[in-house]
């Protein structure tokens, strides 16, 4: 006990003195702190670009925000296309890593060149399939003919041009979740899979009673991620579609854009849409986190 006195005493001797810690809390505060009340700041006043905080307005910023169509459909579309896509590069990702772990403990030449969407910029991704995709002059337009539907324009509607941003977006973000799903595989231990074969169980049984329970917290949290990723997708939707047709691709972050930086530059309203979109990616991120707390608990 007289040993165990000594050295707790002797710890708190060496404890880092607090003002150590003080430029990684000013660095915090400059960062997040600052910009956070700064924001709530203009959601509550008249705020343009050139004369932010002019006038204290209440909650009549967000009684705007509610009242625009265009920002409840975006909320509504960011939710959808976070959701789904995540689901879809999840159910892909995990498929492409099954392969990719059958051929061996390597990603190999076809998992290299599987990655190089990965590092392509987004706005550099969104401008080559825009040029893919054009109707007249695209690089496939060829295909199209032979298809039989020369002139077809996949952006030309608002159903098909989400649908190709998903697309899109999933061609540039699977080979995310296959790396990390991939990882995760490594640590499954051969043994216990051998010994699965061993006992007559087939690929899905080995699948879902040894390999899953051991990977199932990776998938769930790259989901997690994929779920914030999906929420924050811009760059596509301004350099592919810019919204359109009509509004029907307009996501939260572009909308939020919209407000702030062209029209009116009401800032004031587009500090106000960016809270309620936070309180959206809130509450979904929660409900999935939750989620998967659930499930790994009900694996292990």
């Amino acid at each position: 006990m007289t040993s165990l006195v000594r050295f707790c005493a002797r710890s708190r001797k060496r404890r880092v003195p607090l003002w150590l810690a003080a430029p990684s809390l000013g660095g915090l505060a400059v960062l997040l702190v600052y910009p956070t009340i700064y924001l709530i700041g203009l959601a509550f006043t008249k705020s343009t670009l050139g004369r932010p905080l002019l006038r204290w307005t209440g909650f009549d910023n967000f009684v705007n925000a509610t009242q625009s169509l265009a920002f409840n459909g975006s909320l509504l579309r960011s939710a959808v296309f976070s959701l789904a896509g995540a689901l879809l590069q999840l159910a892909l990702g995990v498929g492409l890593a099954l392969l990719l772990r059958a051929r061996g403990p390597r990603l190999g030449v076809a998992g290299t060149l599987l990655l190089l969407p990965l590092v392509t910029p987004p706005v550099m991704v969104g401008v080559a399939w825009k040029l893919l995709l054009a109707p007249t002059g695209g690089g496939l337009t060829g295909l199209w003919q032979v298809l039989g539907i020369a002139g077809f324009n996949p952006l030309g509607s608002g159903t098909q041009a989400s649908g190709t941003l998903l697309l899109i977006d999933t061609w540039q973000w699977t080979p995310f979740v296959t790396l990390l799903v991939f990882a995760a595989l490594l640590a499954v231990p051969d043994e216990l899979v051998e010994a699965a074969q061993m006992d007559g169980a087939g690929a899905w049984r080995t699948f879902a009673a040894v390999v899953w329970p051991n990977i199932a917290p990776t998938v769930l949290s790259v989901f997690l991620l994929k779920v914030v990723l999906g929420f924050k997708a811009f760059d596509l939707v301004a350099v592919v579609t810019e919204g359109g047709p009509g509004v029907s691709t307009i996501l939260a972050p572009y909308e939020i854009f919209r407000t702030a930086l062209r029209g009116d530059f009401n800032v004031g309203t587009a500090a106000a849409e960016t809270l309620m979109f936070a309180l959206l990616v809130g509450v979904v991120t929660t409900i999935v986190a939750a989620m998967r707390k659930r499930a790994v608990a009900v694996d292990q």
